[in-house]
């Protein structure tokens, strides 16, 4: 049977476009731009000058390179507008050579300072990052929370460049502000409207953005032809976002045959001049080969140069990279520390990615509750891994209280998304009836849909269900196949469900030497049922070469695992010498452990071979007369009552009955039971026939070859007669010296 498995953790792979599609919104936003008025303070004489060289109003001629001078002179003297309007400028290019960094500065300077326009365009650097500026999509939505409390107040610069100075660069500014409600509310056709008029005008960003509108269908219908138009005018500009969606183009087939290599060729030229988007992608066509060759240590290190920029899915890839020695070192606290990083900025992945470091102590310290935590953000979040991962915890009682309705509740979400290794647990769920009815009809149905997918545990469990008839109509042929699907992926419980088939011919011709064959490959993987029947077609040489040495190695590697069968087998091993030399007392301890878990010959067993311990070892015979009977005819169980009454002979009267010609000792003679368990319908014991004053049996001589039972009868007897004579003198000994015999379980001496 298999148990559901915490999934192995895995990573979002396709890499987003420039922006994150948001709700669309039919709602229409109304807005007034207010103008800059010129005051007597001369900072604002400066801006209202800048303005008007930029924008060439009141009959200024347009002078970009003035306008420079201009807001230069105003920030200087604290006018924090003017700074702000110099982060644009510098965004743009318009005065002076693009730098995204002195950018980054000033509108930094200016929003901590309140400014509006600053924030709105560092909410949108902190978001979608650009070449050399870094990513921070949790600083991203605290400037965007801030600028909602300015309300429309925060753009009113932004909203009269594009409505009355008809200015590109504004109008595409104002369409991510209807993109992303910043300022003012979301609104997708408002959005594309003014995208449209600043491409429309030549400006590279703005048809970039417009390509994505097409190509998502974002307030226009979608035309993926038209957007890949777009897209290419904007890269014949050199704008880097469009290159990597031109590339992102090829690689999807978006407008445009697909073509991996020229896809490649796109991501490289974009994430040669810094852009962290074409970076991941990149870094994602070297780790599978998609377009290049192959290249791990290639595909870390673009997505380290991205994840150095703040791009989450980059951080999360580049951690796992480190958790599992792709391309790097194996590092689990590197993986930890970038999944927190992508985490903290609402990666859904890198969250639950996180939790599970958490709940298995991988490269940070162990926290199921901090596991659960993440689980839930990530849930929250839509992430589909973390709905199972939530399951498994509320199935298990791992950070939370076992629930096992909310459990099958988790399951189900994840499941209903075609997630395969949750499809998997509910099937689970259904055939046990945890958390629901049992429902093996149901069972099987979640098992298919898992199995479908490729998942090789469902399909085990699918071909189990087919073998028993659980759920379904009994047939053995399709139990194979789907054994032999999830074999093929190397999973152990079917490999070796299939050399089971192949052995006694269950949907196949019989074929010892498949089945030989299923069981190594299982047994290389660990797996204890496989180990112990493969042991058994060593031993007897059924498909296979016999090899008892090798048998009982396979029987011994199965039994450390408490596999109760090949317990059983090797205990038969030690105990006849099959492979191994003959060592009763470990014989003894593996029979034990086998009868203790149920097996009915294990305690069969046990009982002949305490009785051979009794005759081939240095035992106290006194003890031995007493207890080989018993353990003949009454089993363990008595023994061990009777045990107990012989323990309260005085220690005296042990010294009495001592043999002649051996030292007396001054510890009572006793069977030393070091375990009781319960077995089958009574209690069993684990006995070591020992005492502190040994003695050589002296019915050694009985052959070994001769039947236990008749000759530990007889020597019983021997000893029993002894023992009579010896108490008989004893009692005698203890009337004349005015001393009894004490055989209460509270000895005293009179």
């Amino acid at each position: 049977m298999t148990q559901p498995q915490l999934p192995p953790v895995q990573f979002e792979r396709n890499t987003p476009r420039t922006h994150q599609r948001p709700p669309s919104t039919k709602s229409k936003s109304s807005f007034e731009a207010t103008p800059q008025l010129h005051a007597d303070k001369p900072s604002n004489h400066f801006f209202y000058m800048a303005d008007n060289h930029l924008f060439g109003r009141n009959g200024t001629p347009k002078n970009e390179t003035m306008a420079i001078s201009y807001y230069r002179q105003a920030h200087e003297q604290g006018h924090t507008q003017a700074e702000a309007v110099l982060g644009f400028c510098y965004e743009f290019g318009l005065g002076v050579d693009r730098d995204l960094s002195m950018s980054e500065h000033h509108y930094l300077s200016a929003a901590e300072k309140g400014e509006g326009l600053a924030m709105a365009r560092l909410a949108f650097f902190r978001k979608y990052g650009r070449p050399g500026v870094r990513i921070d999509r949790t600083e991203a939505e605290e400037w965007t929370e801030k600028m909602r409390k300015q309300g429309v107040s925060a753009v009113s610069w932004i909203i009269r460049a594009a409505t009355q100075d008809n200015h590109p660069s504004a109008q595409y500014c104002l369409g991510v502000c209807f993109h992303d409600g910043i300022g003012v509310s979301k609104n997708e056709q408002e959005a594309f409207k003014w995208y449209k008029k600043s491409a429309e005008q030549g400006n590279a960003r703005g048809q970039g953005i417009l390509g994505y509108c097409y190509g998502e269908g974002f307030g226009v219908e979608k035309d993926e032809a038209e957007a890949m138009r777009w897209y290419k005018l904007a890269a014949e500009q050199g704008e880097t976002v469009a290159i990597y969606n031109v590339g992102y183009c090829y690689e999807d087939g978006i407008g445009v045959e697909k073509n991996v290599y020229e896809a490649v060729k796109w991501y490289l030229r974009s994430a040669e001049q810094g852009n962290a988007f074409a970076q991941n992608s990149l870094g994602y066509c070297y780790e599978d080969g998609i377009g290049v060759n192959q290249d791990y240590v290639k595909a870390a290190a673009w997505y380290k140069k991205s994840a150095e920029q703040g791009y989450p899915w980059a951080e999360c890839n580049l951690g796992y990279c480190y958790q599992n020695g792709i391309g790097t070192p194996k590092d689990d606290e590197q993986g930890a520390y970038w999944y927190r990083k992508a985490a903290l900025q609402g990666h859904a992945r890198a969250q639950h990615n996180l939790g599970f470091c958490y709940q298995n102590g991988i490269g940070i310290s162990r926290s199921t509750t901090e596991a659960v935590k993440w689980y839930i953000k990530s849930a929250e979040r839509g992430n589909i891994f973390a709905y199972h991962s939530l399951g498994y915890c509320y199935q298990n009682g791992i950070g939370v209280t076992v629930n096992e309705q909310e459990a099958v509740y988790w399951y189900y979400l994840s499941a209903e998304e075609n997630h395969a290794p949750a499809q998997l647990s509910l099937g689970y769920c259904y055939r046990n009836g945890i958390g629901v009815p049992k429902n093996e009809q149901e069972a099987v149905k979640w098992f298919l849909r898992s199995a479908e997918q490729g998942n090789a545990l469902a399909q085990n469990s699918l071909g189990y269900c087919y073998e028993e008839g659980l759920g379904i109509d009994r047939d053995s042929k399709r139990a194979v196949y789907w054994y032999y699907k999830s074999a093929k992926q190397n999973n152990p419980w079917a490999q070796c469900n299939l050399g089971f088939c192949f052995a006694n011919g269950i949907g196949v011709p019989q074929n010892n030497n498949k089945a030989v064959h299923w069981y190594r490959k299982a047994a290389d993987q660990n797996h204890a049922r496989a180990q112990d029947k493969l042991g058994l077609h060593l031993q007897h040489g059924l498909g296979v070469t016999r090899d008892l040495t090798c048998a009982a190695q396979y029987f011994r590697y199965a039994a450390q695992q408490d596999h109760i069968a090949a317990q059983f087998h090797l205990a038969n091993c030690l105990e006849k010498g099959l492979g191994t030399e003959v060592n009763l007392q470990e014989a003894t301890m593996w029979f034990e452990r086998a009868a203790l878990a149920g097996c009915r010959s294990s305690h069969e067993r046990l009982r002949r071979l305490l009785i051979r311990v009794c005759f081939e070892s240095d035992t106290d015979y006194i003890a031995m007369a007493v207890f080989l009977p018993l353990l003949v005819i009454g089993g363990a169980p008595v023994c061990y009552a009777t045990y107990k009454v012989f323990d309260t002979v005085d220690k005296e009267t042990t010294r009495l009955i001592a043999p002649q010609g051996t030292e007396s000792s001054s510890s009572t003679s006793y069977l030393t039971a070091t375990t009781v368990s319960i077995v089958t319908a009574g209690m069993f014991s684990k006995y070591a026939f020992t005492s502190q004053t040994r003695h050589r049996l002296f019915f050694a001589k009985v052959a070994p070859t001769s039947d236990l039972r008749i000759a530990s009868l007889k020597v019983a007897g021997e000893l029993l007669g002894r023992i009579s004579l010896v108490l008989c003198g004893a009692a005698a000994a203890g009337a004349a010296s005015g001393r009894a015999v004490a055989l209460n379980s509270s000895p005293k001496k009179t």
